[in-house]
């Protein structure tokens, strides 16, 4: 029976691109780094799917953070992903309780298996099974527990090849220190079998993304930030100094007098104080189609209130805003205090005011911070005279130098609760704020 021909991939590969995915063919590990967009993981899927038709080895291993982002970003990755390549001799399937793709190839039936490797147990997944190759997408991000296993896997491998790719991760990250360093200093000194194929990329070896899409890209960042020295340059950064740094170097910038007007949403972000901590409360104004954020006013109280005296505070606040602004639609307290929500939404009910009390979505702090930059950098960001305490918040926030980690420090130097209730009442909409 006849084999279906790999279909022609509809992407333009760089020079720089090209030259790696060629190499790939005569080394054992290859490693892919660089700035995001920038089209690493389809180098690594590309050359893997080449090796796929003629390698000896039956079954081999495709890992992410998660199994649902190993399958999203190599086996379907935007339409140029392993089902793509192979369409019409490929299916997805089971193989042995994991979930795998099956492709028809001009050597026989290859089976590639999909898997997480992210959690500390995440390698109990891929036992029991020998691999012939290995391709994974943000290795960065996979626990060493799986790396380590992967690579006992692969002992018997008759064509044993590795395909990396990640973003850049802080420069003593261990996935450089135990591996992606270590191997081309042992290249270098000619002590490592089999070969090793390193390439760095910019967004601008993309030859896929127009110059205006490039720029459009671009706009979204403080060119400052740690954030455009990683996903627009590839640089492996260390995280310190100011988180905000272009709104802590000119704060009136970002200052706005045209605040009464009217407002898509007006969000009312609450942290509740403790630990030597304070009750902070931010009041946000949206306008239509998510194009601006707009900080109208700002309060920070002590701690030693009690609950009564905290749900008086509560509805000043809320009935200051509706006088000035108009209607509150969405109150976000701090999720982890029940028993003060409880106290807010009973309140709420006795004065009779018209607010959705909803608890605070806390994605991830990291994500936060990228909206928040993201926003300032298009100058969608503003702030009133009323907004004090976001001012200083945000001009004193600091990268947390002690760790790994991408964190803010949190020793209170630095007000915290203010920023943990701007970042409550606009979270919910990250996906507008970026897409629209």
């Amino acid at each position: 029976m006849a084999i279906t021909k790999t279909k022609t991939i509809n992407w333009g590969f760089g020079e720089k691109h090209k030259e790696y995915i060629r190499n790939c063919k005569y080394n054992t590990i290859n490693v892919a780094e660089g700035a995001v967009r920038a089209g690493k993981t389809i180098d690594n899927v590309f050359a893997f799917a080449m090796e796929l038709e003629r390698t000896p080895d039956k079954i081999h291993l495709a890992t992410g953070s998660t199994a649902a982002n190993a399958k999203l970003n190599i086996g379907e990755a935007n339409g140029f992903g392993l089902e793509y390549i192979f369409r019409g001799r490929s299916r997805w399937g089971k193989f042995k309780d994991n979930e795998c793709i099956y492709v028809k190839t001009m050597t026989g039936e290859k089976i590639v298996i999909f898997a997480g490797g992210a959690k500390a147990d995440s390698f109990k997944k891929i036992r029991g099974n020998s691999y012939g190759m290995w391709i994974a997408t943000e290795i960065n991000l996979h626990h060493d527990n799986t790396i380590k296993e992967a690579f006992n896997r692969q002992l018997m491998a008759k064509n044993r090849k590795i395909f990396w790719d990640l973003n850049p991760s802080k420069p003593k990250h261990q996935i450089y220190t135990e591996y992606i360093d270590l191997y081309k200093k042992k290249q270098e000194e000619a002590e490592l079998v089999g070969g090793y194929n390193y390439q760095h990329f910019t967004i601008f070896d993309n030859i896929n993304l127009t110059e205006q899409r490039i720029a459009e890209i671009i706009s979204q960042y403080d060119k400052n930030s740690i954030w455009y020295q990683r996903d627009i340059i590839g640089k492996r950064m260390i995280a310190e100094g100011l988180i905000y740094r272009q709104f802590a170097t000119n704060p009136k910038k970002y200052r706005t007098d045209k605040a009464k007007r009217n407002y898509m949403s007006i969000n009312i972000g609450i942290d509740f104080g403790g630990n030597e901590s304070k009750h902070a409360f931010v009041a946000t104004g949206i306008t239509r189609g998510y194009k601006e954020v707009v900080i109208l006013e700002s309060e920070r109280y002590e701690t030693d209130v009690d609950p009564d005296g905290l749900n008086q505070l509560f509805i000043d606040f809320v009935k200051r805003i509706i006088n000035k602004y108009g209607k509150v639609n969405y109150v976000y307290p701090d999720n982890n205090e029940q028993v003060l929500i409880r106290g807010f939404k009973n309140v709420a009910k006795k004065e009779r005011l018209n607010i959705t009390i909803r608890d605070s979505k806390k994605i991830p702090i990291v994500d936060r911070i990228r909206l928040v930059t993201s926003l300032m950098a298009q100058g969608r960001f503003s702030y009133t005279q009323n907004a004090e305490t976001v001012e200083d918040a945000l001009t004193n926030a600091v990268w947390d130098s002690e760790t790994d980690e991408l964190k803010r420090l949190d020793d209170g130097t630095s007000d915290i609760d203010t920023l943990d209730a701007l970042e409550y009442s606009i979270e919910r909409d990250a996906k507008r704020f970026i897409n629209q």
